[in-house]
């Protein structure tokens, strides 16, 4: 993965410093976007800190999920500056995902906020 903004870089370092709570679900059919997930989302997306929505977490999944996946693909291709100031960048600060990478990602997390856990 490169990194090739100052965000980047300070999600990179914040990431790297913090443990995720366990692994994240392995989602049959789900398995590209995951890996995505695992070299670029989990850096917001499992550090509570950054105030990106959690994995698995479907409350604060639950408006956006109603929004749309069309609105969740520009948003996670294009980038989206939240209403309280959190920065959602462009393809998550990793110029170098395709537009299939993004949206297998966001496939991924959108399910992974819908599976209901054991």
């Amino acid at each position: 993965m490169r990194l090739k903004t100052p965000f980047g870089l300070a999600v990179a370092l914040l990431g790297a410093a913090s443990a995720h709570a366990g692994r994240p679900p392995e989602l049959a059919g789900f398995e590209r976007g995951r890996a995505v997930w695992l070299g670029t989302c989990q850096l917001c997306h499992a550090e509570p800190a950054t105030g990106a929505p959690q994995l698995g977490d479907a409350q604060a999944w639950a408006p956006r999920v109603a929004q749309g996946k069309a609105v969740l693909y520009r948003h996670a291709l294009e980038g989206f500056m939240g209403p309280l100031g959190d920065e959602m960048p462009p393809r998550g600060a990793n110029p170098d995902l395709s537009d299939d990478d993004v949206k297998a990602a966001v496939d991924y997390m959108v399910q992974a906020s819908q599976t209901v856990k054991p």
